[in-house]
């Protein structure tokens, strides 16, 4: 099977439903939700499988989503209905409440880093922002993406920092607090508080 197909050769793409220029907004936002889907499979790659099995399917689930994303983003057919649904947007919510209660204690910032996984799962949430800054740009264009695009990115960045900190938790790596930071995080009652 060959894969190149050299249509790509003078700076054109094409896309679901027609073909732009290779630095499209569109194809940037796209090609920085695979970024972040490449920075997610080195992350599984460095989690134990015994300690992360939980969190190992939620990462394959979540390639998945960021398949689906960047073919949303990749849609600029009439027909255009989405992949991603809010149900994956739910369920991220969920996971950051659970993982937000089993890390420690959060009031001031945090350097990305502490143990080899978490600084590349802080990768993937620093390229997530990115792909949602650009998801911002698109929704200024004659066809957005689908809204739940931004939000499912806004979450998953939120997603990846919660995760960052229950990998470093559960490998007893501790947090490195920004030294210059003031208290910003509200100190707020754990559930097992009464």
């Amino acid at each position: 099977m060959r894969i190149y197909t050299r249509t790509g050769d003078k700076g054109k793409t094409s896309l679901i439903g027609g073909r732009v220029d290779k630095d499209d907004i569109r194809v940037e936002a796209y090609g920085t939700v695979d970024e972040v889907n490449c920075f997610v499979g080195q992350a599984i790659q460095e989690l134990d499988p015994e300690l992360f099995h939980d969190v190992l399917a939620d990462l394959e689930k979540i390639q998945h989503e960021l398949f689906d994303c960047g073919g949303d983003l990749a849609n600029v057919s009439k027909r255009r209905e989405g992949k991603l649904q809010k149900e994956s947007v739910e369920y991220l919510e969920k996971k950051i409440d659970e993982y937000m209660e089993e890390a420690p204690e959060l009031e001031r910032f945090i350097l990305p880093g502490g143990s080899k996984p978490a600084a590349t799962i802080h990768i993937a949430r620093t390229v997530t922002r990115r792909a949602e800054r650009l998801v911002v740009k698109l929704e200024k264009s004659d066809l957005p993406a689908p809204e739940i695009t931004l939000q499912y990115l806004n979450r998953l960045s939120d997603y990846f920092f919660a995760l960052a900190r229950v990998v470093n938790h559960r490998l007893n790596v501790k947090d490195v607090e920004y030294v210059r930071s003031a208290k910003v995080f509200r100190e707020g009652k754990r559930k097992d508080e009464k």
